[in-house]
């Protein structure tokens, strides 16, 4: 039979103490850039109209385009031997990942007001961590939007005709382009107030959308304007999709592939500096 401890006794045993996570130590980057993604995801996942937005928005759009224009889209294709949805499926996946970044910028605007990215700054906390748990956070909701839309892209006939392998190269050029436009809406948002954020992303994605090879085939738009269609980003980034998934595409891989990635490049070249800068600035107002 065992005796209890004395109270002497008790105060004698000596427990081990957590060593805390250098601030600017990598492991404690990963853990805390985790939990703040996690962070923005469950705020994203209690706004409803943040969802709405995100993910729904461009799959109502997709089917609003396929039935109003759908047979228009299909008479041009018969002429260039170009499928629709093989246009119409990576302009909305890139449409919704432009959209989309839109809650990320507000989300920075309202944590500034509120005053949490100074309280971030004034804990033991890596600097860089709620930066990174953004990104962190838009790439998830990339992911997801992308799904979203194929789903009800291959529900509208959208198919990946050359093979499995040569499709999943899809999303990731939605999420290289993608994470390029947030960072740039990232540096937006530290310098920019109020819903001024949401107006300018709507203007880009507007003009981006209905000035594309997706849209309807470069031929169909005056001649003057169809070296602008043909460079833009939106239009390298649908033709490299196209050149992954459609098998009547006419092209190769490389030529748009390689747009896409330099205006990608150059697009995070020009915001990557200035996001930064900005975040801390805000976080320090």
């Amino acid at each position: 039979m065992t005796t209890p401890r004395t109270a002497s006794q008790s105060a004698a045993l000596n427990f081990p103490e957590p060593t805390p996570l250098a601030e600017s130590s990598p492991q404690a980057l990963v853990s805390q850039s985790l939990l703040q993604a996690k962070r923005i995801l469950t705020g994203w996942s209690r706004n409803r109209s943040a969802i709405l937005q995100a993910l729904l928005y461009p799959a109502v759009m997709m089917l609003m385009f396929r039935i109003v224009l759908g047979g228009s889209i299909d008479a041009t294709s018969a002429i260039t031997q170009q499928r629709g949805i093989f246009g119409t499926v990576p302009m909305m996946c890139l449409v919704g990942a432009m959209s989309g970044s839109s809650i990320s910028a507000m989300g920075i605007q309202r944590d500034r007001e509120t005053g949490l990215l100074g309280r971030f700054a004034a804990m033991p906390v890596n600097r860089t961590s709620d930066l990174l748990g953004r990104l962190l956070a838009e790439a998830a909701r990339l992911i997801t939007t992308v799904a979203l839309i194929l789903a009800v892209g291959v529900f509208l006939g959208f198919r990946f005709e050359k093979g499995l392998l040569s499709g999943l190269g899809m999303p990731l050029v939605v999420l290289v382009f993608g994470m390029s436009f947030v960072m740039a809406m990232t540096a937006i948002a530290t310098v920019m107030k109020g819903p001024q954020i949401v107006m300018l992303v709507m203007v880009c994605t507007t003009l981006l959308m209905f000035f594309n090879s997706g849209f309807v085939p470069i031929m169909a738009y005056p001649q003057w304007l169809q070296p602008f269609v043909a460079n833009q980003p939106i239009s390298c980034a649908i033709n490299a999709m196209r050149a992954l998934t459609d098998a009547r595409y006419p092209g190769t891989l490389a030529e748009p592939l390689t747009k896409t990635l330099l205006w990608s490049a150059g697009l995070l070249a020009l915001s990557i500096r200035g996001a930064v800068k900005g975040y801390h600035r805000a976080a320090a107002d």
